[in-house]
């Protein structure tokens, strides 16, 4: 198999003003997996980022009902998050039990369609292709793939690793040195986690006059969340349910940004099967169809951002999903926007105006009644923060959802449509998703 080619930009809806998507209704959603968390790696064969990968392919598969050689398309986020696993001399178990590819983190740091293909057998992909950074990126090139008729039936994977040391130790964090617009911000650790978004938050509450404390109620529902989802780290590794204490009293990291605006860095791996809507229909499970999906691209006049340009670009990306689907602010029944620093929520929230939302006034409807019983159950997923750091709850629960089967979280209000979105405001890939195709 030769090199996966990354996803090209023709696959991405990137720009305002280009209408109902042309394949709004002909993509389906057909299978879920998740293998199952841990903190971090154990060092055991049967955890490895390979292991993991096998068992949620296989979960997606046999939740759509269909085998490996129905599969004739890949999406992959190749990389991890962790640490690599270089210099250390790779583990002899694990060479022993798969088959390696030019790569050699493949399988333990991070994957490749080329590793899938060897371990898994997978006869008949005529379509692979590999997408940068974020699950959502990969799902909605996934969606334009199938609809592009690329593929008929298309396995997208992430993999999340988390190997014992520091965390996320490779690229711009292994240098010494700074270059660029890096140089007047990174020697005083302004690429630790959160502090660009700490700075944004201030400049939000300076302009809506509001205040760190009032995140409180956001936290402590995704956390709620989480916990009752059971492919989730905190439904399988359960703690005491966060309190508005906890959060308030938890020490900062980059203030205003507290441990509790930061997800949890995990183990897993996760997998969806996307389809053509004819296909879908002698599938197993109901369909989830796609009315549209669409994407920013990171637009930003310096290395700090400020607060007007993430409005701007949230702005713009809400504008892209309900103009290529279709839809209204007021057709949206179940919204999952991503939460990894928990910060940025408000932007996502206030531009889609999900449930009349209007810019500011995120926190006054935090304050209300959001549990998945209640009237406005946002992030029904619990996103990040209630399960891990994945990108992927808020889509998984978005389908499941729409299926009805989201058990314990299963909001009471109708769940016909539903829209997930995730990674930055500057840099994020949206879906919109349906019990219908029209």
């Amino acid at each position: 198999m030769a090199p996966t080619p990354m996803a090209p930009a023709s696959l991405y809806r990137d720009k305002e003003g280009l209408g109902i998507w042309e394949h709004r209704g002909k993509v389906a959603a057909v299978g879920v997996g998740h293998s199952l968390t841990a903190r971090r790696w154990d060092g055991s064969l049967e955890t490895s980022v390979g292991a993991n990968t096998i068992v949620a392919i296989q979960q997606a598969l046999d939740d759509a009902g269909v085998s490996r050689d129905d599969v004739d398309g890949m999406v992959i986020v190749p990389d991890g998050t962790g640490d690599p696993w270089a210099p250390r001399q790779i583990p002899e178990d694990f060479v022993k039990a798969y088959q390696t590819t030019d790569n050699p983190e493949d399988g333990l740091t991070r994957m490749s369609a080329e590793w899938i293909v060897k371990n898994m057998g997978f006869k008949n992909i005529k379509t692979a292709y590999h997408a940068p950074t974020c699950m959502s990126k990969a799902m909605v090139a996934a969606s334009q793939l199938v609809g592009d008729g690329e593929a008929d039936v298309t396995l997208v994977v992430r993999v999340l690793n988390n190997l014992p040391g520091r965390y996320h130790h490779v690229g711009d964090n292994l240098l010494t040195t700074a270059s660029g617009g890096n140089q007047w911000t990174n020697p005083w650790g302004w690429n630790a986690a959160g502090t660009g978004y700490a700075y944004l938050f201030e400049q939000y509450c300076r302009k809506y006059g509001s205040n760190h404390d009032r995140m409180a109620p956001f936290i402590v529902n995704q956390r709620r969340n989480g916990r009752m989802f059971p492919e989730g780290y905190y439904y399988q590794h359960p703690e005491a349910p966060l309190t508005v204490a906890d959060y308030l009293e938890s020490r900062w990291i980059a203030k205003p940004v507290c441990l509790h605006d930061c997800d949890r860095p995990i183990q897993i791996s996760i997998a969806y099967l996307y389809a053509t809507a004819e296909r879908a229909r002698d599938m197993k499970q109901p369909p989830v169809y796609i009315l549209n999906h669409a994407s920013n691209r990171p637009k930003v006049r310096s290395s700090i951002q400020t607060l007007d340009e993430c409005e701007a670009s949230t702005d713009s990306i809400a504008k892209k999903v309900y103009e290529g689907s279709g839809l209204t602010a007021r057709d949206v029944d179940v919204f999952n926007p991503y939460d990894g620093y928990t910060l940025f929520t408000q932007y996502y929230l206030e531009a889609l105006q999900w449930h009349g939302v209007k810019r500011g006034e995120a926190h006054d409807f935090w304050a209300g009644d959001i549990s998945v019983e209640g009237p406005h159950p946002f992030s029904s997923s619990g996103g990040n923060c209630g399960n891990g750091r994945t990108r992927t709850w808020l889509h998984t629960d978005c389908i499941q959802q729409l299926r009805g089967q989201a058990g314990e979280r299963q909001v009471k209000i109708k769940a016909e449509t539903a829209v997930s979105g995730a990674y930055t405001p500057t840099d994020s890939a949206w879906t919109v998703w349906s019990t219908t195709p029209d």
